[in-house]
Order: structure tokens, then C-alpha cells, then sequence
């Protein structure tokens, strides 16, 4: 594998990086990294499969990913026991917290969930989330995107996370959900929380887990009170479908089913659209070739999309567990074994894309892993798909001579939800 991890972990700290572990996935966690992974991404493909000091195995080319995804002997049960920090309350700390716990173990969201409870409530979803609502919200879309952009006029200097990447998807989730919009300021760190929690770094720490245990109540109860007035009250919003609504085999979902989908939607439908919009608008700024010919065509939009889910998705990898032995590229991983699906780094496999670390949308065969891929291919896809496509041509045909401030830009700190913290612009002026 020509240098060892120990290398790379020595030079790393000659350079001022604190290194947790020596292997090169523990790199890709390290934050100083965040910026440019693709590098490791290639060393770790030298090896398919690899095991870590901890015993997780990384999976890291296309082929094999692909064969992974619909492997039925992997789990995504794989979130860590649900506990609640000790308040110094013998009822709470022994009887109200442990059920909780339980609660929240037996509830998980439906992408920590395997077959029949995952096939039964994403149908339950897929009926409620349909191609024809979000279809419906496209004119809304754009409205927002206008409004967003028309808030630029007069100034010379944006951070298009906060002025646009981010509060486009929040909006549009609040309102096809049906959550008060005015309520952002209190689910935004709940919701920072929640999204970092798919890190398994951030799971082995008992402070943060803790803490993504805090702040999943919050959010739950945030939502379960207004999940009882959409009962009482129904809208014509997905919650209030989720709600009110009964399948003829399955009837209806659960309480707590429900507010863990609740929390799923509302947590995916912004935290991975924000990073998409942002990685987008950095690459084309990085190609203006492609930046200029977009603002040219809106309709390269979507083959534009499709590549940058291949370049730089919005999520880079997902956990799970073996749940029997598994014999993959000349490796055995044993049963119960943590397992990482490097999505990123299958997206820039030689061995399956000509070219992959060169930005074009003109490819022609591009069977990326942007959204994921079997049983757990992302639902909420098509919304994400038309808040990018319209978001980046409002961008390209709008903003006049816009250019990067800072490159490589902030990015936060996640990464599995990898894309910039802000991405500083300068801008000459707003187009009509």
C-alpha cells in the first residue's frame, strides 16, 4: 500500500494535526481534513476493504459499495444504545429516563431501521411524500429562491450558506411538513445535533451522546405537541397526513413511530439540500466554464446536479453492521462488525468512472451513490433534486460576477453531512 497509515498519521502531526487514531478513515474524521478528503479517499481504495484498529471494516470502491447496499446481511440498526445523563433524580435517572430510552431504541428513525419495520414505514411515508407534492411545491420554490436573492440587492459581500443555501430547504421542509417557520430558531441546533450524530465519532463520546440524547427530547417534544394539533386539526401538509392518515394493511402509524419520521424529515429534507446547493455554487465557481454555461442554459441544470451528487455529494458516508459473516474483495468480516459505506469515495473510483476527479456534467454514464442507494435510497431525492436544480440556475443567472472570497471556504464539522460552515462570495450586483 506503499506508505503506512503511521506515516501519514506522523506527517499529519509534523503539520500541527492531532491524530486520534492512525488510520487513514480516522483522517477523514479529523476536521483539518474536511476540506479535501478525496486524497485519502484514494488511499483507502488502494485496499477495498479495510479494518480498522477498532475493528470497523471501510468499504471504499464502487463495486463493492454497490454489492453492500443490497446485502441483506447488513443492518442499519446500528445507532448506539439511547442513555440519558444522570440528573441526580432517583425517579427520573431510574424510571423515567430508562423508559424513555427504550422508547427511543424501539422507535428509531426508519433509516436505523431494517426490514419488515423499515418496508412498512417508509410505505407509509412514500404515500404522504409523493412525486405529485413535490411537483406541486415547484412554483413555490421558486418564489422563495426570488425572494432570497431579491434580500441581496446592494451589497457587495453574501455568505450564501446563511443567505440562501440554508434557509431555502428550511423553508420549504417547514411548509410541506407544516411546522412554523417563526419555530427555525429553536430546532436549528437540535437539528445541527441530530445530523452530527451520523459520525461515529461523535457517537463514541459519552458527552456527545449525551447531548444527541438532550437534544433528541427536545426536538420529539417540540413535535409531539404539534403532532396533537394536527390530529385534532389536519392540514393538507405531510404531518398532518402522517397523523390522520390509515394504510389498509398497516393502518396507522404509531406515536412514537411517528415522531421519530418527524424528526427524519425534517432534519434530512434541509441538513443535506444545504450542502448541496453550497458544494454546488464552490464547484462552479472552481469550473466557471460550466458556471457560465449554466447561466447560459438553465436547462444543463439537472445533468449539472447529477454530476456534482458524483463530485461532491452532500453525504458522504452511512454506518451499519454485519449481521452474519461476509466474504467481500478477498476479506471476512465477521458477524456484528461495524461497517462504513464510503459513498464519497466510490463516486471516485477509476475503476468505475473515467476521469473521476474531473467536474463534467456532459458524462454519460454517472451511477453515483449521492442519495445512497438500495432498500435506504433517499425518499426525499426528487425534492432535493428540484431545490438544487432551481437554486443553482436562479444563482448563475442572477448574481453578477460573483466570486469566491475564501477558498477553501469554512467547512462544518460533520463528515458524513460534508459542505461549507459559509461560503463568502463577492458579488457586482443582482440581475433582474
Amino acid at each position: 500500500m506503499g506508505r503506512s497509515m503511521a506515516s501519514y498519521a506522523i506527517n499529519a502531526q509534523n503539520q500541527g494535526h492531532v491524530i486520534p487514531d492512525t488510520t487513514l478513515f480516522a483522517q477523514v474524521l479529523d476536521r483539518a481534513n474536511r476540506a479535501d478528503p478525496y486524497p485519502l479517499y484514494a488511499r483507502l481504495r488502494e485496499t477495498p476493504v479495510i479494518r480498522e484498529d477498532d475493528g470497523t471494516y471501510i468499504v471504499s470502491t464502487h463495486a463493492e459499495i454497490r454489492s453492500l447496499l443490497h446485502d441483506p446481511r447488513l443492518s442499519s440498526d446500528d445507532f448506539p444504545k439511547s442513555k440519558h445523563a444522570r440528573t441526580g433524580n432517583p425517579l427520573r435517572d431510574f424510571i423515567v429516563n430508562p423508559v424513555k430510552d427504550w422508547i427511543v431504541e424501539t422507535h428509531r428513525p426508519l433509516i436505523f431501521r431494517d426490514p419488515p419495520d423499515h418496508t412498512i414505514l417508509r410505505r407509509l411515508v412514500m404515500a404522504q411524500f409523493t412525486a405529485e407534492r413535490v411537483r406541486a411545491i415547484n412554483g413555490r420554490v421558486d418564489a422563495i429562491i426570488d425572494d432570497l436573492i431579491g434580500k441581496m440587492r446592494g451589497r457587495e459581500e453574501i455568505d450564501l450558506v446563511d443567505d440562501f443555501s440554508y434557509p431555502l430547504p428550511v423553508t420549504v421542509i417547514c411548509e410541506l411538513l407544516g411546522i412554523p417557520q417563526s419555530d427555525e430558531s429553536k430546532f436549528q441546533g437540535w437539528s445541527r445535533t441530530l445530523g452530527g450524530a451520523l459520525d461515529p465519532d461523535q457517537r463514541a463520546y459519552e458527552q456527545e451522546g449525551f447531548k444527541i440524547v438532550a437534544d433528541w427530547d427536545a426536538l420529539t417534544t417540540y413535535l409531539s405537541v404539534l403532532v396533537k394539533e394536527k390530529r385534532k386539526r389536519p392540514a393538507g401538509d405531510v404531518l398532518s397526513g402522517l397523523a390522520t392518515s390509515k394504510d389498509k394493511k398497516h393502518g396507522r402509524m404509531g406515536k412514537y413511530d411517528l415522531l421519530a419520521t418527524a424528526v427524519l424529515l425534517l432534519v434530512a429534507g434541509h441538513e443535506t439540500t444545504v450542502n448541496l446547493i453550497a458544494n454546488g455554487m464552490l464547484t462552479l465557481l472552481r469550473h466557471p466554464e460550466w458556471l457560465e454555461r449554466l447561466r447560459q442554459d438553465p436547462a444543463l441544470a439537472p445533468r449539472i446536479v447529477e454530476e456534482l451528487l458524483r463530485f461532491e455529494p452532500p453525504a458522504h458516508f452511512r454506518t451499519r453492521k454485519t449481521l452474519a459473516e461476509i466474504n467481500i474483495s478477498g476479506t471476512t468480516i465477521p458477524e456484528g462488525a461495524p461497517l462504513v459505506l464510503l459513498f464519497a469515495s466510490g463516486n471516485r473510483d477509476p475503476k468505475r468512472f473515467a476521469h473521476p476527479d474531473r467536474f463534467d456534467p456532459d458524462r454519460a454514464d454517472n451511477p453515483h451513490f449521492g442519495f445512497g442507494g438500495g432498500p435506504h435510497y433517499c425518499l426525499g431525492a426528487p425534492l432535493a433534486r428540484l431545490e438544487a436544480e432551481a437554486a443553482l440556475a436562479a444563482l448563475t443567472k442572477r448574481l453578477v460576477d460573483p466570486r469566491l472570497l475564501e477558498d477553501p471556504p469554512p467547512y462544518r464539522p460533520g463528515a458524513s453531512l460534508r459542505g461549507p460552515e459559509h461560503l463568502m462570495l463577492g458579488i457586482g450586483g443582482i440581475a433582474a
